[in-house]
């Protein structure tokens, strides 16, 4: 199951229609075409075309999937106690002394330069049920980061 808000299930939703819509027949056309110039045992439009047309199939068929397992959050029912999916994370680096502002969300949402990590980073893991006032050290590839949170709100 992949929690996510319904922004976020809009976008997979509209992102799918576009394949479907969209992608999907210029991919058939790119084969036809490659089809229509002959052999096709040396015809390397062809094998590239079916190869585009083979990722476009995986690329729908994994967002069918996730839409399909997707949970949207009632945002009206969470709370700001502590660091929850969808919890938009004000904290400070105690280190660099630099603030830091992350929305915890899911896999599919995430978006680093909106500010949205997914809820499977480190720093999201570290987070998860803290809440203000709390220091956590969280390790990273570049060493430990150690934070306060400062304030806790829901988007």
């Amino acid at each position: 199951m992949a929690y996510m808000s319904q922004e976020g299930y809009d976008k997979l939703v509209a992102q799918l229609h576009h394949l479907e819509a969209v992608e999907r027949p210029k991919a058939s056309a790119a084969i036809a075409e490659a089809v229509d110039k002959g052999d096709l045992s040396e015809n390397s439009e062809y094998d590239v075309a079916k190869e585009t047309q083979a990722a476009l199939e995986k690329k729908i068929n994994e967002l069918k999937m996730t839409i399909g397992l997707a949970k949207i959050v009632d945002v009206s029912r969470l709370s700001t106690d502590a660091v929850q999916i969808m919890s938009k994370v004000e904290m400070t680096n105690l280190t660099t002394n630099k603030k830091m502002t992350y929305t915890i969300v899911s896999e599919s949402e995430a978006d680093l330069k909106e500010g949205k990590i997914s809820i499977h980073t480190p720093i999201a893991q570290g987070l998860l049920n803290k809440k203000v006032g709390d220091v956590v050290d969280i390790k990273v590839p570049r060493g430990v980061l150690r934070l306060r949170i400062e304030k806790i709100t829901l988007e």
